[in-house]
This record gives C-alpha cells, sequence and structure tokens, in this order.
C-alpha cells in the first residue's frame, strides 16, 4: 500500500499561477505514471493531465491545454501540476492518481490504483 501527498493548491486570482506537487510516501516506489484529476462541485471527476515514468508520454485536457505543464522529477519521485492563466471553470479538488504502468497512462478514473487525499484550487474574478 502507498499513499500519495499532495500539497499545492489554494487561492488565487483569473490570471494567477498555482504550483501543484504529488509524491509517493515511499520515495522507493517503484516506476509508476501519474495522473492529475479535478472535480468541482456536482460534476463527475475529470481528467486534467498525465505522465509516464519517461515523461515521454503527457496527454493533457483540451480545457486546459497550454495552460497546465505537468512535469515530474523522478529523482525525488515527484510529479508537478503547473497552473497558469486560470480561469474561474478551474476552481475543483484537484487530485493525482498513480498508476502502476510506468509508461501508458490512461484517462479514465479507472486507470488508476492509488489516489492523493485532494487540495483546493479556487479561482476567482
Amino acid at each position: 500500500q502507498v499513499q500519495l501527498v499532495q500539497s499545492g493548491g489554494g487561492l488565487v486570482q483569473a490570471g494567477g499561477s498555482l504550483r501543484l506537487s504529488c509524491a509517493p510516501s515511499r520515495r522507493t516506489f517503484s516506476p509508476f505514471g501519474m495522473g492529475w484529476f479535478r472535480q468541482a462541485p456536482g460534476k463527475e471527476r475529470e481528467f486534467v493531465a498525465a505522465i509516464t515514468w519517461s515523461g515521454g508520454e503527457t496527454p493533457y485536457a483540451d480545457s486546459v491545454k497550454g495552460r497546465f505543464t505537468i512535469s515530474r522529477e523522478n529523482a525525488k519521485r515527484t510529479v508537478y501540476l503547473q497552473m497558469n492563466s486560470l480561469k474561474p471553470e478551474d476552481t475543483a479538488v484537484y487530485y493525482c492518481a498513480l498508476s502502476l504502468m510506468a509508461e501508458w497512462v490512461g484517462l479514465n478514473p479507472g486507470n488508476y490504483q492509488y489516489w492523493g487525499q485532494g487540495t483546493q484550487v479556487t479561482v476567482s474574478s
């Protein structure tokens, strides 16, 4: 069993930036893929971005392309989500999710085995 530790998030004005990070509690955890999802009140959890262990695959949701960047530092077992040009519609609880398949990442929550605790991102207009 592994826990994912998230940090970052908070309140920002529209047009601002935030960075989220996520790492397994066991820093020697074997290679993994990672995804970010978000869930706004009354809405289903939706895919935001993902990254394979090598970083060779980084799919994004159309709604965040060009504004969000996913990256990772494998030595630290840490994955980041840099969010720029934030909009009020980005307001949601953001979750990181770990896939035991290091070089394939899916777009559906069911593709991931472990989840972070979630962190609130609020963008004011």
